[in-house]
């Protein structure tokens, strides 16, 4: 009778351990510094799916970890390595692209699962077959820059002003140069600037308007952005602007005038202004949380997660797997299920990790962004 006792105690036990415990998902990003408003973002995104779904009755749940990069490769990998010892066993990756490198190159070798929400640089998931990505990865944001730009009409001559040592702008750079042309664009003004020297774009600037560029394409992100608008205010210039996903976060820059970015345009996957139930609720219970409107970056970490438990679920994954095992399984379902999110419908990932869903075009108008299309 007492065995008896002592067996059905510990089934019990098992059981409330299978299904009580939760998925450890970890991610690390700028949380602190010049790129914080990606991090935050993301981080706020994940954080909201999270306790969405905890509160749901439902067999898959989280336990949520960001560490700190900074931004910084070096960081995020010590950051990834607390996350590893944290018991991590799904990855949010890393944010920024330069960080996600080399933090992939750890999923990899650990054969830990990652999704970034953000991290777009190609070489984030070349040759990792475990290591995937929500947003749009920078060849495809060059390619459908200039597509967009030449089937709405928006410019003939176009300048570019790109950041030459941040994989993210060059990645972008690189396809809008290839297929600028084939849209029947000309390029009249190809400037660019590092480290170093991204406080004054008198030079760029100059150049564009010399040449008569009625566009300049800003493959970048929004803190030199910030200032290339008001420096073309000053000097009178005022071309139309086209950004990419990394010019999101601009209007919630501390200390910008919004006014400078009245008119920009760029491509993102996510309009907050969005009717549909699914965008609305998100916007709702974000602004309610975090006191802000979320951008795509929050967005994109809100779906990873969203994503994640979709393809646990159709996995039959549960959380006393190791990171090996769920890994296998996440390949398997990644790479062969549909998802629909608020940053798209009927997502889908290519073997190689890229994401397919459509860019939606978007100009800031009064503060904030409205739909083009």
């Amino acid at each position: 009778m007492k065995k008896t006792l002592i067996c059905a105690v510990l089934v019990l036990a098992m059981a409330a351990s299978a299904f009580g415990a939760s998925f450890k998902i970890g991610g690390t990003g700028p949380l602190t510094g010049g790129a914080a408003i990606y991090g935050n973002a993301a981080k706020n995104g994940a954080e909201l799916a999270v306790e969405e779904i905890n509160a749901m009755d439902g067999t898959v749940k989280f336990e949520i970890r960001y560490e700190d990069d900074t931004h910084d490769a070096e960081k995020a990998v010590n950051a990834y390595n607390a996350l590893k010892d944290w018991g991590m066993q799904i990855s949010l990756g890393s944010v920024t692209s330069k960080p996600a490198e080399a933090t992939a190159a750890e999923n990899f070798a650990d054969r830990i699962f990652a999704l970034t929400p953000s991290a777009s640089s190609a070489a984030v998931t070349e040759g990792k077959d475990n290591v995937f990505q929500m947003c749009f990865v920078d060849p495809n944001q060059g390619t459908a820059s200039a597509q967009y730009i030449a089937s709405k009409g928006l410019a003939k001559k176009v300048a570019v002003i790109w950041k030459n040592d941040d994989v993210y702008s060059k990645g972008v750079y690189d396809t809008f140069m290839e297929n600028a042309p084939k849209q029947g664009l000309e390029v009249v003004s190809d400037t660019a600037f590092a480290d170093g020297n991204d406080t004054d774009f008198s030079v760029q600037l100059t150049d564009a308007q010399t040449k008569g560029a009625e566009l300049v394409f800003l493959p970048m992100y929004y803190q030199p952005a910030s200032l290339i608008l008001a420096q073309a205010q000053a000097m009178g210039y005022a071309p139309k602007w086209f950004g990419i996903d990394g010019m999101d976060g601009i209007l919630t820059m501390e200390g910008f005038d919004k006014s400078l970015a009245e008119g920009v345009m760029l491509l993102t996957p996510f309009n907050a202004d969005a009717t549909d139930a699914k965008t609305k609720s998100f916007v709702a219970k974000y602004q309610e949380k975090f006191g802000e409107v979320p951008n795509q970056f929050a967005a994109d970490g809100y779906d990873c997660v969203y994503a994640y438990k979709e393809a646990l679920e159709l996995a039959k994954a549960t959380p006393d797997m190791s990171a090996e095992e769920i890994c296998a399984k996440m390949i398997e379902q990644f790479t062969t299920m549909t998802f629909n999110g608020v940053t798209g419908e009927n997502v889908k990932w290519a073997a190689n990790g890229e994401v397919s869903k459509d860019p939606k075009g978007m100009v800031i108008k009064n503060g904030a962004y409205v739909g083009l299309d």
